[in-house]
C-alpha cells in the first residue's frame, strides 16, 4: 500500500503535540553540480551458470530429459511401458561414426497396437504444461521401410491424457531424417510426463526425441523459456557473463566447458556430465547433464536480445583447484589459447572467415560485437598467472581492443587475494574479478571497500556477490530482506566508486525449486512459474536507475557509509537530466531524511520515491507470493529545492527528480 505522506506528517505533528519525541531528522547534502566519475553502461549485469538446473530443465525450454540417450545410464529419464520382449528396445552405440552423439534407440515393433509397447519420459522433475498451448515434437529417425506409427501423449500426474497426436515417420532409407509434428495441450499440469506408444510392424531407429513449448522467447523453435528471459530483460542488464562459473573449469579438464562443442547443429553437440551432478553429497543430482542446446551461439543471441554486452569466460588450462587442480603443461597450452582467438573470430569475424562463416550459417551473419572476455574462473596461484600471461600476450597481439577479465581467486581478502591483486595490477590487467560470498555483516562493513582503491590502472569486476543468511554452501541460506538490504548498502559503495568498479553481478542467477544444489539465488523457478527474489529487485533498481555520472551525497559532511545505519550514493543522468539518490536504511526504525541540493541546480516540484524492503528481515518471496517483497513507487514533493522522505526500516529507497 502506498504511503500517505500528508497523513504521516499530520500524525507526526499530533504526536509532537502530545509530547511524544520525534525521530531526529538526518540531513543529507547533495552536490549535483560536482559531476564525477562516469557510470559505465555495463555497470549492472547478470551472471549465468548452469547450476541449480539453470540451463537444461531451466531456461533451455526442452521438456524431454536425455533426449539422445547419452546420459551415463542411457535410459535415465525413460521408462518402458507395456510388454517388452527381448530385443524390442535396444540402445546402439555408433562410437567413432558419431562420436559427438553415438547412441540411439532401436525399436522393433512386431504387430503391436497402441498400449502394447511404449516409452515414457519424466522430464526435468516433471514437465510444465499449459492449457491451450501448442507443443512441438521432433525426432531424428531412420527406417528401412515405413510401417510404424507413434502415438504421442502428454499425461498429468493422475495419468489422464492432456494432449495427444499420432506421428508417422514417412521416409525410408539408410539416412537419418528429421520430422516434426505439433499438438495442443488440453489442461495445465506442472508435473506432466510424455508417452510414446508404438503401433504397427517394422523397426525404427530414434534419436533426439524432443518436445518444446511454442511460447519460447521470441517464439524461436527450440528456444528459451520466455518468462525466465523476460525477468532478465526487465533488468536491462549491461552485460551477461556466461557460461559460468565453476563449469568453465570442470572438476577435471575432461569436464571443462569447451565452446566449440556447443555450436553448430544441436544434434552434433557433445553432451557431458554437469559438475554439479556430483559436487554436493547433500544435494545429489545424478540426472544433471549439459546437452548444450543452450550453447555459445545462444548465449550471444541472448545477450543481443536483452541489450547486454556478452562476457564469455574461457578455461585457462586449469581444472577446479578445489577438486583435482589438474593443469595443462605450459608448453601444451596452444589449443586452449587458440580456442580464445577462435571465439573472437566466431563472435566478430567476417562471414568468409572459418568461425564467422559458422556463425552466419547458424543464422547470424552480422558480428556479435564482442568487446571483452574472461580468462579463467576463480583460479589462483603462480600457475594461473603463468598461463594468463600467455593468453594475454596472444590475444592482445591479435585483438588489442579486446578487454580481458582476470581472476583474483575465491575470496575478497587474504593472502591468496593479496598476491593475485598485486601481481595482476603489475601486469596492467584490464579487469580484476572479485567474488564475495559472505554474511550480511560483511557487506555492511565493506561499503567503503573501494573508497581507497587506486583510481587509475586495473578496474574491478564484482563478478559474483551474494549475502549468505547462514553460511556459504549452507542449504539454509535464504533470499530474505536482510541479505538483500545488506547488498543494497554494499552497492552504494560500488556506485560511489564507479571510476574503480565497472561491472557487478549477483550469483548464481537461477535455481529450480526441485533441483537446486546451491542457495541463495537471484531468480527461482518451477516448471511453470518464476519469480525475482528481494535480491533480484535490489540489483534491478540499481540497473534501472544507474544514471551516467556520480555526484557527492554527504551526511554531516561525510560519505554515507553506515552512520546511524544509513548508506547512500547519488548519480545524475545527463541523458534524462535527472538526479537519482539511493539511500539504504539498515535499521529497524523509520528514519526521516532531509535532502538539500547545493550548487545552483534546481529541481522540479515533483519526483518519485521507490521503496523496497520490509519490517520483517526474514521475509522472502515465493512462487505462490512472488511480489511480497517488491518495489513500490509513489510521488514525492520538492519544497524549497529540498526533499523530505520517510526512510522505512530495512529498506532501499530510490529518489528520482528531474533537474531544471
Amino acid at each position: 500500500m502506498k504511503r500517505n505522506f500528508n497523513l504521516l506528517c499530520l500524525l507526526g505533528l499530533s504526536l509532537g503535540v502530545a509530547g511524544q519525541s520525534l525521530a531526529q531528522v538526518k540531513k543529507f547534502t547533495v552536490k549535483a553540480n560536482e559531476v564525477g566519475a562516469a557510470v559505465q553502461p555495463t555497470m549492472w549485469g547478470v551472471f549465468f551458470e548452469d547450476i541449480n538446473m539453470g540451463a537444461d530443465g531451466g531456461i533451455y525450454a526442452e521438456l524431454v530429459k536425455n533426449r539422445s540417450f547419452e546420459f551415463n545410464k542411457p535410459l535415465m529419464g525413460w521408462t518402458v511401458q507395456g510388454n517388452k520382449n527381448e530385443g524390442d528396445l535396444l540402445i546402439l552405440n555408433r562410437q567413432e561414426l558419431k562420436a559427438s552423439n553415438p547412441r540411439f534407440l532401436r525399436v522393433k515393433v512386431d504387430n503391436r497396437r497402441k498400449g502394447d509397447l511404449g516409452i515414457q519420459n519424466e522430464g526435468f522433475r516433471g514437465m510444465g504444461i499449459k492449457q491451450g498451448l501448442r507443443y512441438d515434437f521432433s525426432v531424428m529417425y531412420r527406417q528401412a521401410n515405413a510401417g510404424v506409427k507413434m502415438h504421442l501423449e502428454l499425461i498429468d500426474s493422475k495419468g489422464n491424457v492432456i494432449g495427444s497426436t499420432v506421428f508417422t515417420p514417412t521416409q525410408s532409407g539408410p539416412e537419418w531424417k528429421k520430422q516434426a509434428i505439433s499438438f495442443n495441450a488440453t489442461a495445465t499440469e506442472p508435473k506432466a510426463k510424455f508417452n510414446i506408444w508404438f503401433e504397427g510392424n517394422g523397426t525404427v531407429d530414434l534419436d533426439m526425441i524432443s518436445l518444446f513449448p511454442s511460447d519460447t522467447w521470441k517464439n524461436r523453435p527450440g528456444g528459451l523459456r520466455g518468462d525466465m528471459v523476460q525477468l532478465l530483460a526487465d533488468m536491462k542488464p549491461g552485460f551477461i557473463r556466461f557460461p559460468g562459473g565453476c563449469i568453465v573449469e570442470g572438476s577435471d579438464l575432461s569436464l571443462r566447458y569447451q565452446w566449440k562443442k556447443t555450436v553448430g547443429p544441436v544434434e552434433d553437440r557433445e553432451l557431458i556430465i554437469n559438475r554439479w551432478n556430483f559436487e554436493f553429497a547433500h544435494r545429489p543430482a545424478p540426472d544433471y547433464y549439459q546437452t548444450f542446446g543452450l550453447g555459445f551461439f545462444e548465449y550471444f543471441q541472448l545477450a543481443e536480445d536483452i541489450g547486454a554486452e556478452p562476457l564469455p569466460i574461457l578455461n585457462c588450462g586449469m581444472a577446479c583447484q578445489f577438486n583435482t587442480a589438474e593443469v595443462v603443461p605450459v608448453d601444451e597450452l596452444g589449443p586452449y589459447i587458440q580456442d580464445a582467438l577462435d571465439l573472437i573470430e566466431f563472435a566478430n569475424g567476417d562471414v568468409n572467415s572459418k568461425w564467422g562463416k559458422l556463425r552466419a550459417s547458424m543464422g547470424h551473419p552480422k558480428p556479435f560485437n564482442l568487446k571483452m572476455m574472461g580468462i579463467g574462473n576463480e583460479n589462483w596461484g603462480p600457475q594461473y598467472l603463468e598461463r594468463l600471461k600467455l593468453f594475454t600476450k596472444a590475444i592482445k597481439e591479435k585483438y588489442p581492443d579486446i578487454k580481458l577479465v582476470n581472476s583474483s581467486g575465491t575470496d575478497p581478502n587474504g593472502e591468496r587475494f593479496d598476491y593475485l591483486n598485486g601481481e595482476l595490477r603489475k601486469m596492467g590487467a584490464d579487469f580484476i574479478d572479485e567474488h564475495y560470498y559472505r554474511r550480511p555483516e560483511w557487506f555492511l562493513e565493506n561499503a567503503s571497500r573501494y573508497d581507497n582503491y587506486p583510481r587509475n590502472g586495473s578496474k574491478v569486476f564484482a563478478g559474483e556477490y551474494a549475502a549468505q543468511s547462514d553460511k556459504t554452501v549452507s542449504v539454509d541460506n535464504k533470499n530474505n530482506v536482510k541479505t538483500a538490504i545488506s547488498e543494497a548498502a554494499f552497492l552504494t559503495g560500488l556506485e560511489r566508486n564507479a571510476d574503480v568498479v565497472h561491472m557487478a553481478s549477483y550469483a548464481p542467477l537461477f535455481a529450480h525449486i526441485d533441483g537446486w544444489q546451491w542457495t541463495p539465488d537471484m531468480i527461482w523457478v518451477d516448471n511453470l512459474r518464476s519469480y525475482g527474489t528481494p535480491n533480484y529487485h535490489v540489483q534491478k533498481l540499481y540497473s534501472l536507475n544507474k544514471g551516467t555520472n556520480v555526484v557527492p551525497i554527504l551526511l554531516n559532511g561525510q560519505k554515507v557509509t553506515g552512520q546511524d545505519g544509513l548508506y547512500a550514493s547519488a548519480v545524475v543522468d545527463k541523458k534524462t537530466n535527472e538526479l537519482i539518490l539511493k539511500v539504504v536504511n539498515t535499521t529497524d526504525k523509520e528514519t526521516e531524511g532531509a535532502f538539500s541540493l547545493e550548487g545552483g541546480n534546481r529541481l522540479q516540484s515533483k519526483g518519485t520515491l521507490t521503496v523496497l524492503g520490509a519490517s520483517d528481515t526474514e521475509k522472502v518471496n515465493t512462487l505462490d507470493k512472488p511480489f511480497d517483497v517488491s518495489p513500490k513507487t509513489e510521488p514525492i514533493s520538492v519544497k524549497q529545492q529540498g526533499i523530505t522522505a520517510k526512510l522505512a526500516p530495512n529498506s532501499l529507497n530510490v529518489i528520482k527528480v528531474k533537474m531544471l
